[in-house]
C-alpha cells in the first residue's frame, strides 16, 4: 500500500514539475505573473499533497486498528485453545496421580 501511494505522490511531484517548466518556457506574461502563478500551482500542490498525506495517514490507522483487532481474537482463540490443553494435561496428570 505505501508503494502505490509513495508512487503517486512521486508521480504527481513530477507532473507538477513539469508543468511548471513547460508554463515558464512558454509564458507570455511578465516575470512577476509568472512567478505568482509559479507560487499558486506550488501551494496547490503542496494542499494536494498534505491531502495525499493525511489520506494515507488515515488509511494507515485504519489498517493498523483493524490488524490489532485481528491479532486480539487471534490471541484470545490462542488463550482458549492452551487453556483447553492444560484442562486435558491436569486430567492427565490427575489419573497419574492415584
Amino acid at each position: 500500500m505505501s508503494t502505490k501511494n509513495g508512487n503517486s505522490i512521486l508521480a504527481l511531484i513530477a507532473g507538477a514539475a513539469i508543468g511548471a517548466a513547460i508554463g515558464i518556457l512558454f509564458a507570455p506574461d511578465k516575470g512577476s505573473k509568472t512567478r505568482e502563478k509559479i507560487k499558486e500551482g506550488l501551494d496547490d500542490l503542496k494542499d494536494e499533497t498534505n491531502e495525499k498525506f493525511s489520506k494515507t495517514k488515515d488509511d494507515l490507522k485504519e489498517t493498523v486498528e483493524d490488524l490489532l483487532s485481528n491479532s486480539s481474537y487471534k490471541a484470545e482463540e490462542a488463550i482458549t485453545f492452551l487453556e483447553e490443553k492444560l484442562a486435558e494435561l491436569k486430567k492427565q496428570n490427575a489419573k497419574l496421580q492415584k
